[in-house]
């Protein structure tokens, strides 16, 4: 996968529910950490995908020479410089870990941020980690910057509770950063709720740059006022300017392509190769020459609030 994010990783619980073992994965062409982390079991609090378990929020982690990481000389080896775990909750139980992990370039340009929101501590959210790559300047800008509700990626996220695209960062008023955004090259960001946590409200924001993206293309599905279906709600993609127009009128029920796949099971489903889905969804991949996803569910109180698909 050339862009930011180069390996992607599924953890579910064990049978009897004390340690995380590897669902699935995409990990291009580097073998060795696929083989490594194969047989690996983590529990809870134990390496990257146990620490987002016991946290119950995602995690950056920007140093995979971390002893507890676990993994750091098969990291290494395979040029990862850094790791993000998602857990996803129904209530107390986890049901998976979404882990990703990028790579150090000269050419990688964007950010993956978490923003944090204690509501004893005050109004605003503050950053708890990002990863920047190259953009050393947008990197302190974010250090030294919070966001009220409704301002900014994170802030807007925040008051809809709602995951969100935001196209054209360099000249978006409602993008706090636009100008650093417009001298990094980064010119579309995705953002993330997690907030079933009461009193704390977390976001994470993915920020991409046209010539290192996160992905090649974002989707947002929503069940509609009935529940009886997925609609496409927002999206953006490399290749494929008018994607709404690719599913317009679409609905997907339970089980049906990647986003109802996620709904019917209430965990993270990737897919190596999409194009073999006889689905809408698959065959507007094929048609921008998209081969993998992974999509995740945004709940709030056990309940679906949307699906979120990555494509590669």
């Amino acid at each position: 996968m050339k862009t930011f994010i180069r390996v992607i990783e599924i953890w579910l619980p064990t049978r009897d529910r004390t340690q995380l073992e590897l669902s699935g994965g995409l990990y291009g062409h580097l073998d060795g950490f696929r083989e490594f982390s194969a047989d690996l079991r983590f529990g809870y609090d134990e390496g990257l995908a146990g620490r987002a378990w016991a946290a119950r929020h995602p995690i950056i982690l920007k140093d995979l020479e971390q002893p507890w990481f676990g993994r750091s000389e098969a990291a290494r080896a395979a040029g990862l410089t850094c790791g993000v775990a998602v857990p996803v909750f129904a209530g107390d139980y986890l049901l998976a870990v979404l882990c990703f992990f990028c790579g150090d370039s000269e050419a990688h340009v964007g950010a993956i941020e978490l923003w944090h929101n204690d509501a004893d501590e005050g109004p605003d959210l503050s950053l708890v980690e990002g990863y920047f790559g190259t953009a050393d300047s947008f990197a302190w800008i974010a250090r030294n910057t919070t966001f009220r509700c409704g301002f900014g990626i994170p802030g807007a996220v925040w008051h809809s509770n709602m995951p969100l695209i935001m196209e054209d960062l360099g000249s978006t008023p409602g993008f706090l950063r636009s100008e650093i955004a417009r001298y990094n090259g980064i010119d579309h960001g995705l953002g993330i709720p997690f907030m079933d946590d009461p009193g704390h409200t977390y976001v994470m924001t993915l920020l991409s740059a046209a010539s290192s993206p996160i992905a090649r293309r974002f989707e947002i599905w929503v069940p509609t006022a009935q529940r009886d279906a997925l609609v496409f709600q927002a999206g953006r993609c490399d290749s494929t300017p008018d994607l709404a127009l690719d599913y317009d009128g679409v609905q997907l029920t339970r089980g049906e392509a990647l986003p109802g796949q996620v709904w019917m099971s209430g965990l993270p489903v990737l897919s190596e190769d999409i194009t073999a889905s006889d689905t809408v969804v698959g065959h507007s991949a094929a048609q921008a020459k998209l081969t993998q996803a992974v999509a995740l569910p945004v709940n709030s109180n056990g309940r679906l609030r949307a699906v979120v698909a990555w494509y590669f």
